[in-house]
């Protein structure tokens, strides 16, 4: 675990570690604990979201908490302090009673610490921002002291927030959580009171950044229009998928192919075999790794300024997942090392953790070649983007009942479309095309796979 120390007055501060690869940034969700609480050395004190997962953050310092830098919806940089530890001195703070919960104070109508509020002298209410990332190692926007004992000179009041969830709510749906009405005990704001706000016309709209330079060419919000901010996941799927149609000449081609052969091959093995069952995501992961196995070109990135293609040694597959957090490309690294039953368990469980939200960040980053089956959704085909920087992805279609020809006869076939979108700086027509075209061999008769693995 990273992090780092200081010793002013005997206190240390932990720094927001790296917590991924290419991450210097993570939005607080919600503290695990509040000033004047007694922690163990790895105890989780935050819950952090990075434009890739939902991060449990444990201390590596044991003590009594004095601070909690950045309140819940703020983003910290990476290396900057996150909560600040004094050591225990005998003055009662290791009695475990003398801690409690963060509801009890919401219930006696104190402001609770990490949830919005207006900690610190100014008791200025944080702006609502643009997905703007500090630099990395600039000073942090708005530090989180310990609350003094004074009355809060705010002339506005911090809404009661428990739940980062409702805290969530309220940012999708455009709501002002100041201007809600709690009726939890003390005033706090609960899921039905922000749903309730939702749903009545009056309902007021999340104040917008208010740089006129933001809007400029754009028609104002409206009554009645959903605000929505560009953050978190939503804006590193965005920069991406941008990045990746800004600088990758991206090539689709597909092939319309018979998958009634696959959909047996599944039965038959999954009859003999019930325990285990196999998934038809898992026979097209293995295609895809016997194709790359063919065809390496393809599992490849384009390093830009070393003016080099690598091809990579080992093919670390990306299964694109949608969560209610967004679309994922969770990764299972060396995938051509699994056998099929292997692939199809590391897959379920890959792909439930990725919906659950628990995969870390290490699991989101790395992969060399995508798998995409937006059949799930209902749909034919699509031209894919590719997932920057890899440099080619497989989308497959859903399977349907579709005329078909067998042996010059007219006959009723389990039809799927193939789309493989590629980097044309990595290979020409005839790579993709080979590469195309024996996944659509494999998908009609799948003794051809036995044949190549």
């Amino acid at each position: 675990m990273g992090g780092g120390m200081t010793t002013t007055t005997g206190t240390r501060d932990f720094l927001l570690p790296d917590l991924g690869e290419g991450l210097s940034e993570a939005e607080i969700v919600e503290w695990r604990v509040a000033v004047g609480d007694v922690v163990t050395v790895d105890q989780t004190v935050v819950e952090v979201e990075t434009a890739k997962a939902v991060v449990d953050v444990p201390c590596p310092y044991a003590g009594r908490v004095v601070a909690l830098h950045g309140a819940a919806g703020e983003v910290r940089p990476v290396g900057q302090p996150l909560i600040t530890i004094a050591p225990l001195d005998g003055d009662g703070g290791d009695d475990p009673h003398a801690t409690y919960r963060e509801e009890e104070r919401a219930g006696s109508g104190n402001v609770l610490i990490g949830y919005g509020t207006g900690h610190g002298g100014s008791g200025r209410r944080r702006r609502p921002r643009l997905a703007v990332a500090p630099e990395p190692g600039a000073p942090a926007a708005a530090d989180t002291p310990a609350p003094t004992a004074g009355p809060d000179p705010a002339p506005r009041s911090a809404p009661l927030v428990i739940s980062p969830i409702v805290r969530r709510l309220a940012r999708e749906r455009g709501l002002d959580l100041a201007a809600l009405h709690g009726t939890g005990p003390g005033g706090v704001i609960r899921r039905a009171d922000v749903e309730a706000a939702s749903a009545a016309p009056s309902a007021k709209l999340a104040a917008v950044p208010d740089s006129p330079a933001a809007h400029v060419g754009l028609a104002p919000a409206g009554d009645g229009d959903v605000v929505i901010p560009l953050t978190g996941i939503r804006k590193a799927i965005a920069d991406k998928l941008s990045r990746s149609r800004r600088e990758i000449p991206e090539v689709t081609i597909w092939v319309d192919v018979d998958a009634t052969g696959l959909l047996a091959t599944r039965a038959a093995i999954n009859a003999a075999t019930p325990e285990a069952p196999v998934s038809i995501l898992a026979l097209l992961a293995r295609i895809c790794l016997s194709g790359l196995r063919k065809y390496p070109q393809l599992n490849a990135h384009v390093d830009t300024e070393g003016q080099r293609i690598v091809q990579s040694a080992g093919v670390h597959l990306g299964i694109a997942a949608q969560t209610d957090r967004g679309l994922v490309v969770p990764v299972l690294r060396d995938a051509q090392r699994l056998t099929t039953r292997e692939l199809a368990a590391a897959l379920a469980e890959t792909t439930a953790a990725a919906r659950a939200g628990t995969l870390p960040p290490a699991r989101l980053t790395g992969g060399t070649f995508t798998l995409n089956n937006y059949g799930v959704f209902g749909v034919d085909g699509s031209t894919p983007i590719i997932n920057h920087p890899e440099a080619a992805l497989l989308g497959v279609g859903r399977i349907v009942d579709k005329p078909w020809v067998v042996d010059g006869q007219l006959a009723v076939r389990k039809v799927t479309q193939l789309s493989l979108t590629f980097d044309h700086r990595v290979c020409d027509g005839g790579v993709a095309g080979g590469f195309l075209r024996h996944v659509a061999d494999c998908v009609e008769q799948p003794a051809l796979l036995v044949a190549n693995v």
